[in-house]
């Protein structure tokens, strides 16, 4: 009777050892849930960011190049947008905003920053949905922010005149061409991550995509 007595004493005591050891675990499990749909909602924020900032940089992008197209047809200058400075950041920005949405977020503070030195859009947002009821405290409301950054580069230069004088234009500065080319507007010669491209003011319909023209990345 002694021995079986001491036997139920032994479980009695181990028993609350055990429910605690348990209780422990299960709030361990819990509280690792809760950090990873914390993670899970600022990878969320992250997305979006980035989503945002390419949107605004790829838009930009588009811009530029109408803007090209459009002064080389007015014979007016292009040099900024070449370097990819000149059109206004507000239809960026708003694409910014729409793919933030696609993505459940929206753009929060700052929002959507261009900058010029060199062509930037810095973009900031915060989930719709916060992270939800947890064990931890406070994560109930408690939303991710993230920002990214995309960068515009322009992939074109103009290359340096030829100093060298060609013998073949008489000395007369119109390469030898005759009265019937006066007036036509010469084509224009670039360089392209290390190719020449020459650019027909007469055939815009064949000018370059944008992405021949600008790179667009996230930056690091």
């Amino acid at each position: 009777m002694t021995a079986r007595g001491d036997i139920r004493s032994d479980a009695g005591q181990a028993f609350p050892i055990y429910i605690t050891a348990v209780a422990g675990l299960l709030f361990l499990a819990l509280a690792l849930f809760a950090v990873g749909q914390a993670g899970a909602t600022r990878n969320g924020g992250q997305t979006a960011a980035d989503a945002a900032a390419l949107a605004a940089a790829q838009d930009y992008r588009d811009q530029l190049r109408k803007g090209f197209i459009e002064a080389i047809a007015n014979g007016s200058a292009w040099d900024d947008l070449l370097n990819g400075r000149g059109p206004g950041a507000g239809a960026a920005c708003e694409q910014a905003q729409w793919f933030a949405s696609q993505n459940d977020a929206a753009l929060t503070g700052d929002g959507c920053v261009p900058d010029y030195l060199p062509t930037s859009f810095t973009v900031t947002v915060r989930t719709n949905k916060a992270v939800g009821e947890s064990v931890i405290p406070g994560t109930e409301s408690r939303h991710a922010t993230a920002k990214a950054k995309a960068v515009v580069t322009p992939r074109c230069t103009v290359p340096l005149p030829d100093p060298t004088p060609s013998p073949s234009d008489g000395g007369k500065g119109d390469g030898g061409k005759g009265g019937d080319d006066q007036g036509k507007k010469p084509p224009i010669g670039l360089t392209c991550d290390g190719k020449d491209l020459t650019i027909d003011p007469a055939r815009l319909d064949l000018f370059p995509d944008a992405k021949d023209l600008f790179s667009v990345h996230l930056a690091d």
